[in-house]
C-alpha cells in the first residue's frame, strides 16, 4: 500500500464520487466518465446497507438538514442512495474500461465483506466517523487489505489507539480484543512494521464544507513525526487551494469529493467539486510536484542561458590606458556578465591595467 506512489513518486488522487450519484447506477457512471478526464488515478464510492449503520432515531448533521428534504430521517435519506452488489461490478468494469481505480468506503461487516473478498478490492478507505469503532476497525484489518484511514474529529490519541486495533488485526493475534491489548501490540517490532506496510494516514475536518481556519494542515506533519506513517488529506473545503497547499507540505494521498453539479439535491453535492474544478485540481497538484523538485540549490538549465544576460560584469566606466591604475572612479558593474565578476571588484581596485579600454568595455 505504501509503495503505490514509489514509482513515480507521484500524489496518489482519490476523486471521491460519494454519494453524489444519488442512488442512479447511469449517474455513478457518469461520475467514474469525470474522473478519469480529470486524470484522478480512483473514484471512490461508498458500500453500505442503510438500516445496518444507521439507528431509525439517528438525527441529520445540520448541514444535511440544510441540503436535503427537512421531513425524512437520516436513515430514510441514505437509504435511497445504497448500491448494491451488482451495481458494484457494473462500476468496476468501467472503471477498467476507463482506466482508473475503482474505491469504495465500507460502512458495515457485510459492505467490508463484500469489497474485500468479493470483490477483491486491492485497499479499503475507512472513513473518520468509524475511527472509534474498534469492532469495524478489527474486522477491517483482519482481511488483510491495506487501508486509507481518515481521521478527522480525533485527537492523536485516538489516532493511536484506531492503529493498535489495526495492527492487532493484521497480526492475527488471538488473544481477547481490549485497549491494553491494543497499545502492547502497536509498541511491538512486529506492529510497527506491519502498519507501515498497510496504513495510510489522511488528515481531515469533518465539516461541509470546512472552514479555512478550522483546516490545520500542519496536523499531517504532526501525524507523520509520531507513526512514520505516509499522510495526506481528505478535503472538504471550497475550491482547490487547500488540497495543492497540501500536496506542497508533503501529501501523498489527496481525497476530494466532486459532483456533476452542485446544485443537485443530495447531502453532500454543495461541498463537492464541479468536474471542471476536479481538473484544475489534478493539474494544479502535478504542477505542484514538479516544482517542488529535489531540494539541491543549483542553477537550472533554464537559468544557465539567461545568467550572463542578467548578472553584471566590470566595465570600465571611461577611457583606460595600458599601465593606468583601475580605481572606484574608473570602475562600475553593468550587464551582461561575461567579464571579470563585480565580486573581484575589490581585488582590482590599485592593480595595473594590462591592456587599453574604451568607454563601457567590459574588462
Amino acid at each position: 500500500m505504501n509503495k503505490m506512489n514509489d514509482l513515480n513518486n507521484r500524489c496518489y488522487i482519490i476523486a471521491e464520487a460519494g454519494v453524489n450519484h444519488n442512488g442512479s447506477i447511469k449517474m455513478a457512471l457518469q461520475l467514474i466518465d469525470i474522473a478519469a478526464a480529470a486524470g484522478a488515478d480512483a473514484v471512490k464510492f461508498q458500500t453500505f446497507k442503510a438500516e445496518k449503520v444507521i439507528s431509525k432515531y439517528a438525527p441529520k448533521a445540520a448541514y444535511q438538514q440544510k441540503t436535503t428534504a427537512k421531513n425524512e430521517s437520516q436513515l430514510e435519506m441514505v437509504k435511497k442512495l445504497e448500491l448494491n452488489e451488482a451495481d458494484h461490478h457494473k462500476l468496476i468494469k468501467h472503471c477498467q474500461r476507463r482506466k482508473i481505480e475503482f474505491l469504495s468506503t465500507p460502512f458495515d461487516f457485510e459492505s467490508i465483506d463484500l469489497l474485500a473478498h468479493h470483490l477483491n478490492l486491492p485497499k479499503l478507505k475507512i472513513p473518520s466517523g468509524e475511527i472509534a469503532n474498534g469492532p469495524y476497525l478489527l474486522h477491517v484489518a483482519q482481511t488483510g487489505k491495506p487501508v486509507i484511514l481518515s481521521t478527522g474529529m480525533s485527537t492523536l490519541g485516538e489516532v493511536e489507539t484506531a492503529l493498535g486495533v489495526l495492527a492487532f488485526g493484521y497480526l492475527n493475534k488471538k488473544d481477547k480484543p481490549s485497549l491494553e491489548k491494543f497499545q502492547d501490540v502497536f509498541c511491538t517490532d512486529k506492529g510497527q512494521k506491519v502498519l507501515k506496510e498497510k496504513v495510510v494516514l489522511l488528515h481531515c475536518t469533518t465539516e461541509y464544507p470546512a472552514p479555512f481556519d478550522e483546516v490545520n494542515l500542519r496536523a499531517m506533519e504532526t501525524m507523520r513525526v509520531a507513526f512514520g506513517l505516509p499522510v495526506g488529506l481528505s478535503d472538504h473545503t471550497p475550491g482547490i487551494s487547500v488540497p495543492i497547499a497540501a500536496v506542497a507540505l508533503g501529501a501523498s494521498v489527496i481525497e476530494k469529493h466532486f459532483t456533476l453539479d452542485r446544485n443537485l439535491p443530495g447531502p453532500d453535492h454543495k461541498a463537492s467539486l464541479e468536474p471542471d474544478e476536479l481538473k484544475a485540481m489534478v493539474v494544479g497538484i502535478r504542477n505542484v510536484e514538479l516544482a517542488i523538485g529535489n531540494g539541491q540549490k543549483i542553477p537550472t538549465i533554464s537559468e544557465l542561458k539567461n545568467r550572463d544576460v542578467a548578472r553584471k560584469s566590470l566595465v570600465a566606466t571611461e577611457v583606460i590606458c595600458k599601465g593606468e591604475i583601475f580605481s572606484v572612479s574608473n570602475l562600475a558593474m553593468k550587464r551582461p556578465g561575461k567579464g571579470i565578476s563585480p565580486m573581484q571588484y575589490w581585488a582590482l581596485i590599485g592593480e595595473e591595467s594590462k591592456k587599453d579600454y574604451d568607454a563601457d568595455e567590459i574588462i
